[in-house]
C-alpha cells in the first residue's frame, strides 16, 4: 500500500473506544426496554459508566443512539435464527428455539423505538431487517416442509406474535410480567405444530402486510 493510501485510511477506534460503544448500546438496550425510548441519555450514560460527553461523541443524538441499539438487536436475533437453523436437525425445535431466543434479545422493544422521526428506511436497517427477515423465513419454511408446522400461517403471523408477547409496557403498575414471557410463548408454539387443532380466521400474515401497515 502507498504512502498516500495509508494516509487517506481512517483510524482505528481504540479498544477503550469500542469497549466504551458497547456499554452504551447495552446500556441503552436495557434502559429503553424498561423505561421506552424517551429515557434521558444521561441516565443511559450513567448505566454505562461513561461520562455525557464520551456518550455524545459516539451518538450525537437519540436517534442514532436507538439506531445503533436496534441494529444489535436485528443482528444478535438473526444470529441466533442461523444458529438454531444450523445446530437443530428437528426442524419445529430450531423454530422453538429462536422464539425463546428472540424474547431473550427482547425483540419486542423495538416497537416502541420505530416511530415519530425514527429512519425506519436507514440503508443499514433495511439490509439488516432483510438478514433477519430472509433467517425467519428459512426456519418457516423446513419446520413447514417437514410437516411439523401448521401451513395456514405464513412468517408474519410468527413476527406479529412474537412481538406483542415479547413488547415490554414501561412504567407498568404490573411488576415481573417478564417471567410469564416464554409460558406464553410455548402456549403459542403448541397452536403452530401440525396437524392444525382449528381452523383460522382471516388469512395468514406476510412480512409484506407488515411493511404495509408499518
Amino acid at each position: 500500500m502507498s504512502t498516500a493510501a495509508a494516509t487517506r485510511r481512517p483510524p482505528r477506534p481504540r479498544a477503550d473506544a469500542l469497549r466504551n460503544r458497547e456499554r452504551i448500546v447495552s446500556a441503552g438496550r436495557e434502559m429503553f426496554v424498561e423505561f421506552g425510548p424517551d429515557v434521558p441519555l444521561d441516565e443511559i450514560a450513567r448505566r454505562a459508566g461513561v461520562g455525557n460527553a464520551t456518550l455524545y461523541r459516539h451518538f450525537p443524538d437519540r436517534a442514532a443512539l436507538i439506531r445503533e441499539v436496534v441494529l444489535s438487536v436485528v443482528s444478535r436475533t438473526t444470529e441466533q435464527a442461523d444458529a438454531a437453523a444450523a445446530e437443530e436437525p428437528d426442524a419445529f425445535a430450531a423454530l422453538r428455539r429462536f422464539v425463546h431466543a428472540a424474547a431473550d434479545e427482547r425483540i419486542g422493544a423495538l416497537c416502541p423505538m420505530l416511530s415519530g422521526a425514527f429512519d425506519i428506511d436507514h440503508p443499514d436497517l433495511h439490509a439488516g431487517r432483510e438478514r433477519l427477515e430472509e433467517a425467519v423465513l428459512g426456519l418457516v419454511e423446513a419446520a413447514q416442509s417437514a410437516g411439523r408446522m401448521r401451513t395456514d400461517v405464513a412468517v408474519g403471523d410468527l413476527m406479529v406474535a412474537l412481538s406483542q408477547l415479547t413488547r415490554p409496557l414501561p412504567g407498568t403498575a404490573c411488576p415481573n410480567m417478564d417471567r410469564f414471557v416464554h409460558r406464553h410463548l410455548q402456549l403459542f408454539l403448541d397452536g403452530l405444530e401440525a396437524p392444525a387443532r382449528s381452523e383460522l380466521p382471516g388469512t395468514a400474515a406476510t412480512l409484506e402486510d407488515l411493511r404495509i401497515t408499518s
